[in-house]
């Protein structure tokens, strides 16, 4: 009979069915040895003393106390811990087992006999019989082989960090990456008013700085998504940062040269923020499997909304301190430590990493392999389907009404509510803050829904409902609320609502499919940049002919038609290979 002992918290492997597996536990008495438990269900404890058995009291976290004959003398040697061992009739488990954790280990003598570099094995064979299950064995024989072997060897195993997921290492790089971005855009919101005093720019050129942003940002949603499915999510997300860093840092010295440089200055920003997202969509769309993606890009896209929130926070501070230009270099120079861990721990997909274990490869892929990446995109394909456009009209539909509700929420609440300027500028931290949160609920949902078996056609179609109806309700009581209090809380509660849309609509593109998420994403993201900047546009000329409630008649009337649209023609079905 073997016995083989392992320090550890975890279960063996299910035996064979012939073999009969028990615990073995150790403790302590005055004049210790070791103790057996042999009977599952009903443990009991031995004594061990050369042959002889008696009871011993039990504990999961006990104290042992061998004697060794080493070289004619006696060494005695205490350790704390949790052993435990098996006993089997399976010869082939006699021998070394691997040891996977050591827990509450602590030398309480001058020596310890669990001691790494000698890996001194207790060779004994108990002499017992438990009448319940017929299990025998022989006397105590140190000259048999070991049977029972204490391994104090924890060299291989991993720290806790290198047990981490690598899927979800990237997950949280990329949500570092919209952090960053969001806090260089917001940047120039704050730092233009010390700018358009210190540079006398009128009203319409602070607002033509303002628009110079998208430029760029338009121009590269496409390419981007088109590059990332070319050439991978990584290449492609990296070359974003470090472009739209370098931007950043930079803007001061544009500023001061003149307005053309700082305009074009400004659209380079965007060119490098556009790539963005079409790259993380690709690259999520390879590292993630469809039961987390919801929540993988709720977090990754609560990145933004928090990069809103901290670039709004700081940016004050810092100007106050340091002058409107330590913000730019401030932010700016967060860019480079990203690009140095994304470098190192960041792959284009699963093939690519050699450090990833083939357990969570296989969780990824669920048995299927990676395709190749794409060398032409089938646009006349793409544009064909149904699904495609209910996501670009979607998209549009949506943004018209996020974009209005955070370009103009300052002016709502200093006009109409009557808020002064700094109780504008705190209040326009809640929205993001409510996205950020409610973004992350709805991915954890939307993925316990998956895994029930609810299929990912209905899950998107509910998500996204909630993400368009839930706007649309608050904002139509917004234009009938008296009080500033209530007027807030359904602003909130609309954001918090639209946030919803991160396990829609967002989450649609890997769906239908994951090798054109990039210019997937490209395509509809563009229609809701166009979105914002009509909307925003449209809003100004409505406010001088109307009031605000024309311009929350209009959003809700966008998110209705975007619900049907949707719920008609969305699915969450592959359709394209």
């Amino acid at each position: 009979m073997a016995m083989g002992a392992v320090l550890s918290s975890r279960s063996f492997a299910s035996p064979p069915s012939s073999v009969k597996r028990h615990e073995l536990k150790y403790s302590t008495t005055t004049q210790s040895n070791c103790v057996c438990s042999s009977v599952p269900g009903h443990r009991f404890h031995q004594h061990v003393t050369g042959s002889t058995l008696f009871p011993a009291q039990s504990h999961s976290r006990s104290t042992v106390s061998a004697r060794h004959l080493i070289s004619g003398r006696f060494i005695k040697n205490r350790v704390l811990s949790r052993v435990e061992c098996f006993l089997t009739s399976d010869p082939a488990s006699g021998g070394w087992l691997k040891p996977r954790r050591w827990q509450n280990s602590t030398a309480t003598t001058e020596r310890s006999c669990v001691q790494p570099e000698y890996r001194l094995p207790i060779r004994r064979r108990a002499d017992f019989k438990a009448e319940q299950y017929e299990i025998t064995g022989s006397s105590f024989s140190p000259s048999d082989g070991p049977d029972a072997i204490l391994v104090g060897d924890t060299s291989n195993i991993s720290p806790w960090w290198q047990q981490f997921p690598k899927r979800w290492t990237i997950v949280l790089l990329c949500f570092f990456a919209f952090l960053l971005c969001n806090m260089d855009r917001v940047n120039m919101s704050i730092a233009i008013l010390p700018m358009a005093s210190e540079f006398s720019w009128s009203p319409a050129t602070v607002g033509l700085i303002q628009s110079s942003f998208f430029w760029g940002y338009l121009l590269t949603q496409i390419l981007g998504g088109i590059w990332a499915d070319r050439f991978g999510g990584k290449v492609v997300l990296g070359f974003g940062v470090v472009w739209w860093s370098i931007a950043t840092v930079v803007t001061p010295l544009a500023a001061k040269i003149g307005l053309p440089c700082l305009l074009i200055t400004r659209a380079i920003m965007g060119i490098g923020e556009g790539v963005a997202m079409p790259a993380m969509n690709n690259i999520l769309s390879k590292w993630i499997p469809v039961s987390e993606r919801s929540r993988s890009l709720a977090l990754v896209y609560s990145g933004m909304y928090l990069g809103s929130v901290t670039g709004l926070a700081f940016s004050p501070v810092l100007i106050s301190r340091f002058g409107w230009p330590s913000v730019f270099y401030a932010f700016g120079s967060l860019g480079s430590i990203w690009f140095a861990l994304w470098r190192f721990k960041a792959h284009s997909s699963p093939d690519d990493d050699p450090e990833l274990s083939k357990a969570e490869k296989r969780h990824i892929l669920g048995g299927n392999a990676l395709k190749e990446p794409i060398t032409s995109i089938p646009w006349r394909l793409i544009l064909s389907k149904a699904p495609v456009w209910a996501l670009i009209i979607s998209h549009f539909c949506h943004n018209w009404g996020t974009f209005i509700l955070l370009t103009w929420m300052p002016t709502y609440y200093n006009q109409v509510l009557k808020f002064n300027l700094t109780e504008s500028g705190l209040l326009c931290v809640l929205p993001w803050l409510t996205m950020a949160i409610f973004a992350n609920i709805g991915g954890w949902i939307a993925d316990t829904l998956v895994q029930r078996g609810i299929s990912i056609t209905n899950v998107r179609k509910i998500m996204q409902s909630i993400g368009f109806l839930g706007p649309a309700l608050f904002l139509t009581l917004l234009s009938k609320v008296q009080t500033p209090a209530m007027a807030v809380l359904c602003m909130a509660c609309s954001q918090g609502s639209d946030a919803f849309s991160q396990s829609g609509l967002y989450s649609n593109h890997q769906d239908i499919g994951p090798r054109y998420a990039g210019v997937l994403l490209g395509l509809s993201n563009t229609a809701g940049v166009l979105a914002g900047v009509f909307g925003t546009a449209a809003t100004g000329y409505i406010l001088q002919k109307g009031s605000w409630d024309g311009v929350f008649k209009v959003s809700v009337v966008l998110y209705i038609v975007g619900t049907v649209v949707w719920n008609v023609f969305s699915t969450g079905e592959k359709i394209l290979e």
